[in-house]
């Protein structure tokens, strides 16, 4: 038997102004798009910011519907945009803003696991990691280099016979 652990740096801002310039107006924009959630179900917003490599900037906020699975959180639509609109242009980092209408979210809330699995596809597809930028309504903003961190087991084509 062989014993391994996985693990990862995570860094931690208590303050936006730590952040470079281009972190901190994409924070904003996940902020300011978190508006745009249809969330009248959860009352949990949830804006996104994908930051492309040739400058432009696609945003996504989460959809809910009555039928809950048909629903589509803001990471994906940021991130399925950005391939649409962009296809073949690397996403360099993504930002990632939550609030709650029913009370006030004080850490950042990481991606569910099918946003996981969505956004580790188009880091193994550009071959090139999509740093996270997390923050909530207030409290600290979690910075995280590549998703393949926080998912470090991921499922991918090679399991599929694509290499």
């Amino acid at each position: 038997m062989e014993k391994k652990r996985i693990g990862f740096d995570l860094l931690i801002f208590e303050d936006t102004n730590e952040l470079s310039q281009n972190e901190q107006k994409l924070l904003k924009t996940a902020e300011e798009v978190r508006s745009n959630a249809y969330a009248p179900y959860s009352n949990f917003k949830v804006g996104a910011a994908a930051l492309l490599e040739n400058g432009e900037i696609v945003i996504g906020s989460n959809q809910e519907n009555a039928s809950y699975p048909a629903g589509l959180c803001a990471e994906r639509v940021a991130v399925f945009q950005a391939g649409a609109r962009f296809p073949g242009v690397a996403i360099k980092a993504l930002a990632i803003s939550a609030a709650s209408a029913d009370h006030v979210v004080d850490k950042p809330a990481a991606p569910c696991g099918n946003c996981r699995q969505s956004i580790m596809e188009y880091e193994q597809k550009q071959q090139a990691p999509i740093t996270l930028l997390l923050k909530a309504e207030k409290g600290p903003i979690y910075k995280c280099t590549s998703m393949g961190d926080i998912l470090p087991l991921a499922f991918n084509s090679s399991f599929l016979g694509d290499s």
